[in-house]
């Protein structure tokens, strides 16, 4: 009897095709927003990683041409009103506020030195908020697709202990099937939220990195102005 069940269970086609083919409605719902949120996630990776490497390739050469030597009025002047970076945009936003603090006679409004530091925290606090992007989606896939697998896992094992009731059968082909189909969910709720996590806690990291690079950026430019001023 146990050689027959086994040969059946042979038998039963187990490859992922054949197990979401088998499922319950409720868990191939399951199984799909499991798959779509492993595909988001991993657009939100790739695109974020582009995003990261961009800004500090555009971070460098900024500062190459800030510390170069040049006069400050002639970078702004070539930047524009709109530059493309965010390490530009922080300064632009710095020399934007400062220009217009300046009378027609040459002088300066009082309180310009706090005017240019929020100015300039503003810009940094905008691109903190675009480089952020997409990683609390990360980090919610990485929370709660395990949740999501377990959850389409207890309702196939269910199901399949009904089947067993219905059948009033226990042997290997009869179980082996329904158990397998509970589990794969389990399985891609872990293939979403493992590289949700690891890739969110790497992201986070850099973006961190990146946003302290233009902080320390606007502080050394408001020390400059600052000497400015006094001068």
């Amino acid at each position: 009897m146990e050689t027959q069940a086994l040969e059946l269970a042979h038998q039963v086609d187990f490859s992922f095709w054949a197990l979401f083919l088998r499922a319950t409605l409720t868990v191939k719902i399951v199984m799909l927003l499991l798959i779509l949120a492993s595909f988001w996630s991993w657009s939100i990776i790739f695109q974020r990683h582009i995003k990261y490497r961009g800004a500090r390739k555009e971070a460098a050469q900024f500062d190459r041409a800030f510390w170069s030597g040049e006069p400050l009025d002639l970078l702004y002047k070539e930047l524009g009103s709109s530059p493309k970076g965010y390490s530009a945009s922080v300064f632009v936003a710095g020399m934007t506020e400062w220009e217009r603090s300046q009378k027609s006679d040459g002088q300066l409004i009082a309180g310009v030195q706090s005017r240019v530091e929020r100015s300039m925290d503003v810009a940094v606090l905008r691109a903190s908020d675009d480089l952020q992007s997409g990683l609390t989606i990360l980090a919610t896939i990485g929370s709660i697709a395990p949740f999501i697998g377990l959850f389409g896992t207890v309702w196939g094992i269910m199901n399949a202990f009904i089947e067993i009731a219905a059948q009033q059968n226990t042997n290997l082909a009869v179980v082996a099937p329904g158990i397998a189909e509970a589990l794969l969910a389990t399985g891609l709720g872990l293939l979403a939220a493992i590289p949700a996590v690891i890739f969110y806690n790497k992201l986070s990291g850099d973006c961190d990195r990146i946003v302290a690079g233009y902080e320390s950026f606007a502080d050394e430019f408001a020390t400059i102005l600052s000497r400015e001023l006094d001068s």
